[in-house]
């Protein structure tokens, strides 16, 4: 606690009687039996640095309040964490990668998780993966040999994750891209990958088995 007695006042004072004290958390004084200060003293406990409960609760609260790097929107943030960019939501997050990504092509794991099998699965096959060669308009899979594109169309296709403005550019986006590869008599065939919350191999091996059914029936036929 923070006294506002004097050493002379503590000595005189009885056991039952309240001396003052000064709160740790809000700075107002109060009153505290010369009890609870002696045993304060003696054990260390905290419980008589503070006015009330709500004081001592809000104290021991580490989180600080910081700003979201995306939208700005204020929040608490457990521990204060030296980090140059911190988001209220991994939503925040992912927008605020997207818009200032510096170099590459953010892809996200389940795409990576296909071209590493489709390489093992097809290694004479030429697959381009995020490219816009063929349509002036990145395709997350094209197979030039066989006229054969795939998008995986996440939940950001399908749900204004970052509101309704950003779905309509992302779905005109969709639609003037189906209509480049009908154009380039490209076949486009549309995964909706928006079920899947967790990347594991487990959860991407139904989207990896209708790429490869499509791939083998487009072979088949060729061949």
């Amino acid at each position: 606690m923070i006294p506002l007695y004097t050493q002379e006042q503590f000595d005189n004072a009885k056991s039952t009687d309240k001396l003052l004290c000064q709160c740790y958390q809000c700075n107002d004084a109060f009153l505290i039996l010369k009890k609870y200060i002696t045993h304060e003293l003696k054990h260390n406990n905290n419980q008589c640095k503070f006015c009330s409960k709500l004081c001592y609760t809000s104290n021991k609260d580490t989180k600080t309040i910081i700003n979201c790097s995306n939208c700005n929107t204020t929040f608490k943030k457990r521990c204060a964490i030296q980090t140059k960019n911190n988001f209220c939501s991994q939503s925040c997050s992912t927008s605020y990668n997207n818009k200032h990504k510096s170099h590459g092509t953010r892809r996200s794991k389940l795409e990576s998780y296909l071209e590493t099998q489709l390489t093992i699965l097809y290694p004479n096959l030429l697959i381009d993966y995020n490219k816009k060669d063929a349509i002036g308009s990145e395709l997350d899979i094209f197979i030039p040999s066989l006229n054969l594109a795939f998008e995986l169309n996440g939940i950001f296709h399908y749900e204004p994750i970052y509101g309704s403005g950003k779905l309509d550019q992302i779905q005109n986006n969709d639609q003037n891209k189906f209509k480049l590869c009908i154009e380039n008599k490209i076949d486009l065939c549309i995964i909706d990958t928006s079920a899947q919350k967790y990347v594991k191999p487990t959860t991407s091996q139904k989207y990896l088995d209708i790429i490869t059914n499509i791939i083998n029936q487009r072979t088949s036929l060729i061949s």
